[in-house]
């Protein structure tokens, strides 16, 4: 019997993670969306591309909840960006009445489900998931570490002219410019620690371009955001969760005393199986990172003081 896993919101990320998950061959998947049509569009074009691909798992486009029912993992990317004279505060607000409606409704028909926040700003919305679902902590994760240390991984290997696969880097704190931390001080090349295998001008182009990612692919494309390496960084911790892996990811987790950290969502390096998270660590890291990650959970709990209570 195959996993199903719900996809709300059937964007270009919400599409392209709805492939990468059905091409394993092991995932039905939904993808939920209230625009009429559109998902249904997008699920029937991907189901069409089986007889090339080779895989027979069921896709699902939908606009009521109860086709989603018995979901093992529902991804939230639903939300909207930021229009000209919109105030921060106005769209913290607007997605976070979204993904709330989309966390009361997932949860009715998926129960047992473990959640992936996509959704924007995402530490704040893991903590709108967290109330919304009523769910205990280990069921609720933020994706944003796993995208921002993909970034990184990536400009280092360019720079290092080492292969990617072999580069060991991680992006902790939050998922804003301000608010990652991109961790230098445990990082590695093949084992090599980073600070000898590179020289700090790289290295701080490299930090400096991760926090950046996003912004830069943004000014590129013009008309849209980053969905290709957002949605494999997503579909990486759907499959730890199916797969019982226990990777050890840097996800978004409610902080309970790492760091000194409490009742904040952050990213910290987890252990990510069935159930969720199994174990959160707090590595021994350089004190000027471990001050930002510090700032990054009070940036987050500064959001949730301007987010309207329902």
């Amino acid at each position: 019997m195959r996993a199903k896993v719900t996809i709300a919101g059937a964007g270009m990320t919400g599409g392209t993670m709805a492939q990468r998950l059905a091409e394993t061959g092991y995932i039905d998947v939904v993808l939920q969306d209230i625009i009429e049509g559109m998902p249904q569009g997008k699920a029937l074009d991907l189901a069409e591309s089986a007889p090339h691909v080779g895989f027979n798992a069921t896709l699902t486009g939908s606009n009521d909840w109860k086709n989603t029912k018995g979901s093992d993992v529902v991804v939230i990317t639903s939300g909207m960006p930021r229009k000209p004279g919109m105030t921060r505060e106005e769209l913290l607000n607007i997605n976070a009445g979204i993904v709330r409606d989309v966390a009361t409704a997932a949860i009715k028909e998926s129960p047992d489900a473990v959640f992936i926040i996509f959704a924007n700003p995402m530490d704040a919305m893991c903590h709108v998931t967290l109330e919304a679902t009523g769910l205990p902590k280990s069921r609720v994760i933020g994706q944003g570490g796993m995208l921002d240390s993909a970034r990184y991984r990536t400009f280092l290997a360019w720079e290092s002219g080492a292969s990617v696969q072999d580069v060991h880097a991680i992006v902790l704190g939050g998922h804003t410019e301000a608010t990652m931390v991109p961790i230098v001080s445990t990082s590695t090349i093949g084992g090599v620690p980073l600070t000898t295998a590179m020289t700090k001008d790289k290295i701080d182009a490299c930090v400096t371009r991760a926090k950046n990612g996003g912004a830069e692919i943004v000014a590129l494309l013009k008309t849209g955001s980053a969905f290709y390496a957002p949605a494999a960084a997503t579909c990486e911790m759907v499959e730890a969760v199916l797969l019982d892996k226990k990777r050890v990811l840097p996800c978004a987790v409610k902080a309970e005393g790492q760091f000194g950290i409490k009742d904040a969502f952050v990213g910290l390096p987890l252990k990510l199986g069935a159930g969720g998270i199994e174990q959160v660590y707090e590595p021994t890291l350089a004190d000027d990172e471990v001050e930002a990650i510090r700032g990054a959970a009070d940036a987050t709990k500064e959001l949730i003081k301007l987010i309207e209570s329902k």
